[in-house]
């Protein structure tokens, strides 16, 4: 298969000449370790998924790493916790950078250890599987932010996504790439492998068969609140399990939970955050939508679109360096108010899709799986104008549009292509 250029290589190279260590997480087989051999391709590499070197490593962490000496780059680290605080030894005895290359796939099971060992001595990124951008071979790689100074020189790198509710289906893991490849086979196959590996070492599974109905009414529920006793009554577990289970997700990288904007202005918020699935083939398989045919005309479609919409912002701040959950949120909540004819007023349940909070700004975006978006569909941004300790930037519809075009002066319809 053939290699497609990832966006974070800059960041990577620049993180392995100024920390000692670089770690790079994500959800499984989204080519953690094949980025690391690619940019640093002189570094032998050692993983944990072999049986013989995991038991080298807990049995003698010190013997480990000296028969395994820096640099050296170390593939699902996480099975190995005792070998974080050898690490941080011998980081602290050296003061070359670039000493330990770490992949994992568990997030959060790591974070634990980082912070108790390598807390300033390890740069943390997270990959996920391939944005457009890298399938289109875009070297454009700045973060979404609806500016006039974005949409400027991002246009200059826009060409036209074909296919794309096949591209939705097909989903966006490298090996997915290659059209031989049977998604059927490669996804069910991904979830097996998923339970039996990742799911089973970071909990007591004894019914896996229900945590396969699990994730289906999650992945049935994307783009939408996530609503623990719903999902619990359709899986017949108590809702303590099923946040349990969702906690596992999202520490394997496999959803991502949009936090609500927070305000003291907006007071009326819904708290509740928001479920995404990270990679919508994963979503498609789940919920059982065989064909991109299908799912275009579903009544799905506006969910998993959203889904993708989301999923790439958050990935051009990650593939920037940047930790989306500072910068990205949504809005929902009865903070705008209308004047009935009697002259009384009246709450109004309003939602924005996604708000990008950046520099003292909130840019309010709408995602709308339609070609001819209008300017009503921008009615609920005005109600950011009640934080008066922000200003609201210009806002955007995301849709299906062909052209970037202005509905109002600060309104644009923006085609999928420039995000």
């Amino acid at each position: 298969m053939e290699y497609i250029r990832r966006a974070m290589e800059p960041i990577l190279r620049r993180s392995g000449q100024t920390f000692k260590s670089v770690l790079v997480t994500g959800p499984r087989q989204v080519g953690k370790s094949t980025v690391l051999e690619k940019v640093f391709n002189d570094i032998p590499k050692i993983t944990f998924d072999d049986a013989f070197q995991l038991k080298a490593a807990l049995s003698d962490p010190i013997l480990f790493l000296k028969d395994n000496p820096p640099p050296v780059m170390l593939d699902e680290v996480q099975y190995a916790p005792e070998l974080f605080p050898e690490i941080k030894k011998i980081c602290d005895k050296s003061k070359e950078y670039g000493k330990f290359f770490l992949t994992g796939s568990q997030r959060y099971d790591l974070m634990e250890n980082i912070v108790e060992s390598l807390s300033g001595r390890v740069a943390i990124h997270e990959l996920q599987g391939l944005s457009m951008r890298e399938i289109k071979n875009i070297e454009f790689n700045g973060r979404f932010v609806p500016t006039d100074e974005y949409f400027d020189e991002r246009k200059r790198s826009v060409v036209t996504y074909d296919n794309i509710w096949q591209r939705i289906h097909r989903g966006f893991n490298p090996e997915l790439q290659v059209e031989e490849k049977d998604w059927q086979t490669y996804w069910s196959s991904y979830v097996q492998t998923y339970i039996e590996r990742d799911v089973s070492r970071m909990i007591n599974v004894k019914d896996k068969a229900s945590f396969i109905t699990f994730m289906t009414a999650a992945a049935a529920r994307t783009g939408q609140m996530l609503n623990y006793s719903s999902i619990a009554n359709e899986v017949g577990k108590a809702v303590s399990t099923i946040k349990e289970w969702m906690s596992v997700l999202q520490a394997s990288g496999l959803v991502f939970l949009l936090q609500p904007y927070s305000s003291s202005a907006l007071n009326r918020a819904i708290k509740t955050p928001k479920l995404y699935f990270r990679d919508t083939g994963l979503a498609c398989y789940l919920t059982r939508w065989l064909t991109p045919e299908t799912l275009r005309v579903s009544a799905m479609n506006g969910n998993m679109f959203e889904t993708f919409v989301v999923s790439e912002i958050l990935k051009s701040f990650s593939n920037a360096g940047y930790d989306p959950r500072f910068s990205v949120f949504y809005y929902r909540g009865k903070d705008k108010k209308r004047i009935r004819l009697n002259g009384n007023t009246e709450s109004i349940e309003s939602e924005i899709d996604i708000i990008i909070h950046e520099d003292g700004v909130l840019y309010p975006i709408e995602i709308k799986v339609s070609a001819n978006p209008d300017a009503l569909m921008a009615n609920a941004f005005d109600v950011l104008d009640l934080d008066k300790t922000k200003k609201r930037g210009k806002g955007t519809i995301i849709c299906l549009c062909d052209k970037l075009t202005h509905l109002k002066e600060d309104l644009l319809a923006v085609p999928i292509e420039y995000i």
